[in-house]
């Protein structure tokens, strides 16, 4: 799983790298502790990530985008409501997602990240129990297990992420989405 994700990540000698994976690989022994790293701008692990910008009731395609629309405050998706982004990235297998979205609720007028989560049902108990954990407030989120594609359909809400504020940037959010996704394949991990 995650451990045999980062052995092979830092199989070829890396001299940059980011605070997740190199955090890990100092925890579990996979570099040692004397390896000099030099940790890399977190938000430039999406500097290659797919963006496209929808409708979301038509679901038509209204554009994509580069990695400058990274800078865009989350705000964007306020202003524009009847849009969605979904993003891939190179980085998502890491934390067992293949792709996700980011929307604001029509209703509630919360930040939502809609994605797949590729862990094995078996892992239920510990994916509920670590989002009581690690999650605040009035917590909103939905955790089906798509039997067909073996995948979890888990949506939550960004204002339910400690650090989650409305002057960050679309890049920044996607960082602290990535550190609750891989501090959560950490948790599975250990309990195994």
């Amino acid at each position: 799983m995650l451990q045999t994700k980062i052995k092979n990540y830092f199989s070829e000698e890396k001299t940059a790298s980011f605070k997740e994976e190199i955090e890990y690989a100092r925890k579990h022994q996979i570099i040692d502790e004397s390896s000099v790293i030099k940790e890399m701008d977190p938000v430039s692990r999406f500097s290659n990530a797919y963006i496209e910008r929808s409708d979301k009731e038509t679901e038509e395609f209204l554009g994509e985008e580069s990695a400058l629309f990274l800078n865009q405050p989350i705000l964007y998706l306020k202003k524009h409501l009847n849009e969605f982004i979904y993003i891939e990235s190179d980085s998502f297998p890491m934390i067992h997602a293949e792709s996700m979205c980011l929307e604001v609720d029509d209703i509630f007028r919360t930040y939502e990240v809609m994605l797949g989560l590729k862990l094995q049902k078996k892992y239920e108990k510990v994916i509920k129990a670590f989002l009581e954990i690690e999650l605040i407030g009035e917590i909103k989120v939905s955790l089906l297990f798509n039997q067909t594609d073996g995948l979890w359909d888990f949506n939550f809400a960004l204002n339910n992420l400690e650090g989650f504020n409305e002057d960050l940037t679309i890049g920044e959010v996607l960082v602290l989405i990535y550190r609750f996704l891989f501090k959560l394949a950490e948790t599975v991990e250990e309990n195994k």
